[in-house]
This record gives C-alpha cells, structure tokens and sequence, in this order.
C-alpha cells in the first residue's frame, strides 16, 4: 500500500480575516498632525529630508530591523580573551545600522546649526519618526545632540568635541575620540544612595593639573556605556562638579572605565544601559569648578524635549497600529472601525496625538528661538516640564487602550503591541520621575516669576474663543496666586498647565470639532475615566482619518 503524502494544508486553518503588516509606507506623509506642526512651527525648509527619513524608517526592512535590534539585546564584554580588561559592550548589527542611520540623517547636529534653521524642530521630527522604528537608539543619539551646550560652557573641550559629536558620521570602533570623525556621548550622574537626588552624590573628583582630574566612585545608571565620553558629576574641593569622561585617557591608553554590570530592563532593550565603577578615572572639568549641576542642567534641559518627543512618538506608532487593525478586521458583522464605540475609542485615542504633537514642537521651536530671544528660552525651560511631565503620563493608558484594540492579539510578542507597551513607562523616569519634574515645574515658577506671564500670555492666546478653555485659565491665575501648600498640588498645577497649553494650540491651529472636543472632553468635564468616552460623534471620522498610517 503507498504512504500517503503528508498534508501541509489543513482546510480547517484557512487563514481570513487578518489585517495585513503596517510596512513599507512614510512614516513621516501619512502622519497629518506632525506634517501641520512640521510646518507650522516653521521647519518647512527641511521637509523633504524628514519625509526621505519617514519613508526609510517606514520600510519592510528597517521595522524588521528595528525588532532584530530590540530581539537581541546588549552584551557585556569585561575582559577580551587575554585577560586585559576591556569594559565593551557588544551589539546585534541591526543596532550598528540605525545608530548609523540617525547619525546620517542629521539626528545630533541639525539643531546646532546656523540659525534661521529650525535645527530644534528638525531635530524633534527626526528622533520622532526613528522612536517609531526602534527607540532604543534614540538614548544615545539624544545625549550626544544634548551634549553640546554643555561642552560650549568650555570652549578648548566644545572644539575638540564638537565637530564628532554633530558629524552626520557613527563609527563604533572604541578607539581615542582624536581618531573618529563621528563622536556620541553619555552620561552618568545618578548613585545608589540618591537616585533623582545628585546633591547627595559622593564620587569625588582629585585635581592633577588645571581642568584635569581623576574620579573615584560609583555611578547606578549610565546611560549609552558604549560611547566615546561621558558627562558626569563628582566633588572637587569647590563643590560638586561637571566632567567630561572619555574612554581612552590622553596618552592613548584606556580609560578606568569600568563596567560592573549591564541593567536588565523592562523595555528599551537594544540599548545598553549600566553601573560602573570610576578608580582614578581620567576626567576633565567642564564649567565652573563648584557649579556642576548648574552645567549639567543644559544637558538634562535638551534631554526632557527628547523624552517628550519619544512618548509623543510611541503614542502616535500605538494609535497607528490600532487604526490600522481595526480598518482590516471585522467582527460581529463588519469592521471593528464601523462600529460606533471602537469609534469612539479611536477617535478618543487619536485625540489625544494630536494634542501631543501639536504641544511637543510648539515647545520644539521655543528651543529655536531661545538662541536669539530671552524670553522664549525661559518659556522654554518651563513649557518643557509641564510638556515632559503630561505626556508621559498619557501614554501609559493610551498605549494600554491601542493593545486593547487589537484584543489577543495586542497582547502576543510576535506583534509590535507588547514592545511598544513595555516601552512607555520609561521616558516618564528618565531625566526626572513625575514629582521631581512637577516640584522642577514649582521651582521655576518661584525663581522666575516673569515666566509666570509668559506661560498664561502662550495659552491666552486663544482667550475668548473656547468657554472651557477661559474657564482653566482664570483657575489656573488662582491657583498660581495661591502658594499654600503648593506641593501638594503641584501634579494638579502642571496637568491644568499642560491641557490648557494644548488647548490653546489647538483652537488655534485645528479645525474647530477637534478643538471643541479636546475642550469639551479634557476640559469641560464631559468626559469618562477611560478612552471612548467622547460625546459628539460627529468629529470621530474626522479624527481617525487624520490618524490612519495608510488608505
């Protein structure tokens, strides 16, 4: 009798009724609420380097790369196979070939520019579009962009650094920084014992001559330990200060640099993040001797907009991913984006982007013009607190809601859900949790009143066309009249900043049902605990096609 051939068809796993792989389109033209403040915020100019990257970053071969880079994490090379210690950290390829594209496409140089460039605004698109792809990169590629007006508070240090640190050149190879055209750097100020508190640091720096020192001490977090220099804290006799650690020492040797562990994280997996150990570390003085967190502030004032732009970003790739589904599955008899309330949480959801987006570069272009105007730079350092602050906490529900919409299959790995969700915790910790950035928020108000006046003047400008949004506003006069028991309320005081912000920019600048459902909603008190909880219906289509990634 003849075997019978095996059946690899089974007629009972037809497949039907599967959306297909949101792939190969421009991340950057089938994003209309980012190409409107892309515009807007007057970075026109470099529209179309933004829509080239958007079209790479969207293809087949870079989402898989993305997850190749995200699938294989960071390993930690101590020793090589001699014995000598190394301190390496060793990368899946697909990391090498992002990192490169980032670099290329202008990521850590476009805003240091010559003005009018919106080199600022630029910058935010880019590192929008690539968090989309694979955000683990983002980290070092923002430290290195964050970096510069650091190094400029020391200009022998900015001219050798600088020109590797903005080149559109990423070379791995950990060899002396004199030796690479393309530069990027971390950063490591938080300790075991103090976490958010730098003030309770104890690594100590001991001069040898002039700017040059040696530290000795531990570091808990060091973000990117693969770079070629670091930015860190340690306490000289003047007080505790800001030095420019590199990898390799000035004689060409290497630097005590010394690795300790990699952390194993939640998310962010493709990139490296560790503790380390400095024994007579190599280290040079950067600012004022005594003045160290003052200098370090520049840093973490560029990396907030950075972590802004990120949740932004993942929030708008979760929405996309969930439009995107629900206009190719059906259920219950048509398509889950023609029933009214996955309308509504569609709708809702994208709400919610558009709010984001439209705050993070309006925030984006106060960094441009704060080069030239005082009084944008002050905006700027408070804008970006209240901005850091609000949009991360959204994501957290609004990537939780995006996964829900997929239903089971939201919640398995071989989907992008599940990345995206351990992602959005973590921009929300980085450079200041949620009571430090809302106590930063207090601060400002208090050590610069003027900008009290610049904030209600940036959300004034819609006063008298929206009742709810007037309403906030003379809340907002009260509560900032009102210093008694300030921090308690601070949470309270920022998100009421935040969503009067974004109301204010989208009465201005979006039509009037989005506008009048963000207010009505997020202002107005006419509004659920949850998403899917709009009340006028009308404005749903409008919203979700605004945010649907393909036709």
């Amino acid at each position: 009798m003849a075997a019978r051939a095996p059946r690899t068809h089974l007629p009972t796993h037809e497949v039907t009724n599967q959306p297909p792989l949101l792939e190969d389109y421009n991340l950057f033209e089938t994003d209309l609420p980012l190409q409107e403040a892309f515009a807007r915020e007057g970075a026109s100019t470099a529209t179309a380097t933004v829509a080239t990257f958007g079209a790479t970053l969207g293809s087949e071969c870079l989402l898989k790369m993305g997850r190749q880079a995200n699938n294989n994490p960071p390993s930690l090379q101590t020793f090589d196979r001699f014995g000598h210690r190394v301190d390496e950290v060793n990368f899946d390829p697909a990391y090498h070939q992002l990192m490169a594209l980032g670099k290329e496409a202008g990521i850590t140089g476009v805003a240091w520019g010559e003005a009018p460039v919106k080199g600022h605004v630029t910058h935010a698109a880019l590192q929008y579009l690539l968090t989309q792809t694979e955000p683990g990169v983002c980290c070092p590629l923002c430290m290195t962009y964050a970096a510069v007006p650091v190094l400029r508070q020391s200009p022998e240090l900015a001219a050798r650094w600088e020109p590797g640190l903005t080149a559109p050149h990423y070379d791995p190879r950990s060899i002396p920084a004199a030796e690479k055209k393309g530069l990027t750097l971390g950063m490591a100020m938080t300790e075991k014992q103090g976490g958010s508190d730098v003030r309770s640091n104890t690594t100590t720096a001991r001069q040898l001559s002039g700017d040059d020192y040696e530290l000795t001490g531990h570091k808990w977090f060091c973000s990117a330990p693969m770079s070629d220099g670091f930015l860190t804290l340690a306490h000289t006799e003047g007080g505790q200060s800001c030095f420019l650690v590199p990898r390799w020492r000035p004689d060409g040797t290497r630097n005590p640099f010394l690795i300790q562990r990699l952390k194993d994280k939640l998310g962010n997996r493709a990139n490296a993040s560790s503790e380390i150990e400095y024994n007579d570390t190599f280290g040079t003085l950067v600012g004022e001797e005594g003045r160290g967190v003052k200098t370090i502030i520049e840093m973490v004032h560029h990396t907030r907009l950075d972590c802004m732009v990120a949740a932004t970003g993942l929030m708008r790739q979760a929405v996309a991913q969930a439009v995107h589904h629900a206009h190719h599955r059906s259920a219950f008899g048509k398509r889950l984006a023609d029933h009214d309330l996955m309308q509504n949480v569609l709708a809702d959801l994208a709400l919610e982007v558009e709010a984001s987006v439209a705050l993070t570069f309006r925030i984006a272009r106060s960094y441009d013009e704060g080069h030239n105007d005082p009084a944008a730079k002050r905006l700027s350092r408070l804008a970006v607190a209240v901005g850091k602050y609000w949009s991360n906490k959204r994501i957290i529900p609004v990537i939780g809601e995006a996964l829900e919409c997929h239903g089971g299959a939201g919640y398995v790995e071989e989907g992008p859900m599940p990345w995206l969700y351990r992602e959005a915790p973590l921009n929300g910790i980085w450079e200041g949790s949620g009571n430090v950035i809302c106590l930063d928020v207090l601060r400002a108000l208090k050590r610069d009143p003027d900008s009290v006046p610049l904030l209600l003047n940036e959300i004034g400008a819609a006063r008298g066309a929206n009742r709810h949004l007037d309403a906030t506003l003379q809340l907002l006069e009260t509560e900032l009249r009102s210093p008694e028991g300030a921090e308690a309320r601070a949470r309270h005081l920022t998100e009421l900043l935040a969503k009067a912000l974004q109301a204010s920019l989208l009465i201005q600048h979006a039509s009037n049902p989005i506008a009048d459902a963000f207010c009505e909603s997020r202002l107005g008190g006419r509004w659920g605990s949850a998403f899917g909880t709009l009340q006028d219906p009308t404005v749903f289509p409008t919203l979700i096609e605004r945010a649907r990634p393909q036709s």
